[in-house]
């Protein structure tokens, strides 16, 4: 199997990150919101939807410095959503157990991002 392939599919960090994103978002459409909910899910959006667009800066940044602290937001924004995910479950017990499927996902990214950090190395 060829660099940057899995299972014969090409392996697309940005089309991942992008789904990841999409995903999250369709999944707390369907809970109903309160005061406590509402503002956890505001901030779960949020830091989902942020890493594919970190990703998407720093796949255009025209130095290897940029890039790293790109991608350094990425796993920052990843690390933020697990955190989110475990409140949300609080908030929301019904939906303790997929958000633990989303939990996992965000938790492949950062260690997809930490590696991509540590192998890039400074100029």
């Amino acid at each position: 199997m060829s660099n940057g392939e899995k299972s014969g599919q090409r392996f697309d960090l940005s089309e991942r990150t992008a789904v990841f994103g999409e995903n999250v978002i369709r999944f707390v459409r369907t809970e109903k919101e309160d005061f406590v909910s509402r503002p956890v899910i505001s901030q779960l959006v949020r830091s989902s939807t942020s890493i594919g667009a970190n990703y998407g800066e720093a796949d255009e940044s025209g130095t290897r410095k940029e890039f790293r602290y790109r991608i350094s937001l990425c796993k920052r924004e990843a690390k933020e959503t697990e955190h989110w995910l475990r409140m949300f479950a609080a908030a929301c017990p019904v939906e303790a157990e997929r958000a633990r499927e989303f939990w996992k996902e965000a938790h492949e990214l950062v260690l997809i991002f930490s590696s991509i950090y540590r192998n890039t190395k400074e100029v």
